[in-house]
C-alpha cells in the first residue's frame, strides 16, 4: 500500500487550518460575550439597593 502523501500533506493542512479558525472565532466570541456581560451589568449609582 503506498503513501500518498500529497493527500495526506492537503488533509494536515486542513485540520490545521480547521483548528486555528475554531480558536480565532472563539476568541471573538469571547470578547462580544464579556462585552454583553458588561453592558447588562447595573452600575451601583442606578441600584437604589445597593448599601
Amino acid at each position: 500500500m503506498e503513501t500518498n502523501y500529497f493527500i495526506e500533506g492537503l488533509v494536515v493542512l486542513l485540520v490545521v487550518l480547521l483548528v486555528i479558525f475554531l480558536i480565532n472565532r472563539n476568541k471573538k466570541d469571547l470578547t462580544k460575550y464579556e462585552e454583553d456581560v458588561n453592558k447588562s451589568e447595573i452600575s451601583p449609582k442606578n441600584n437604589e439597593n445597593h448599601i
